[in-house]
């Protein structure tokens, strides 16, 4: 489980951010508003996936 959950956790950053991408690009936003949308959804999904980490680490224990 420990080599699986990194694996996971890029594969959700990359998601999200393609996602965050098409957005930016369908709302038509100026650059710096798209490297501070960028920055907070990728903030907010590191703090989400650190807390499931931290979940799946005490599950195991």
């Amino acid at each position: 489980m420990m080599t699986f959950f990194p694996i996971y956790a890029v594969f959700v950053l990359l998601i999200f951010n393609f996602l965050v991408d098409k957005l930016c690009h369908a709302l038509e936003m100026e650059k710096s508003k798209q490297a501070g949308t960028f920055r907070m959804v990728n903030v907010m999904v590191l703090i989400l996936l650190f807390s499931s980490y931290l979940r799946i680490l005490n599950a195991m224990v």
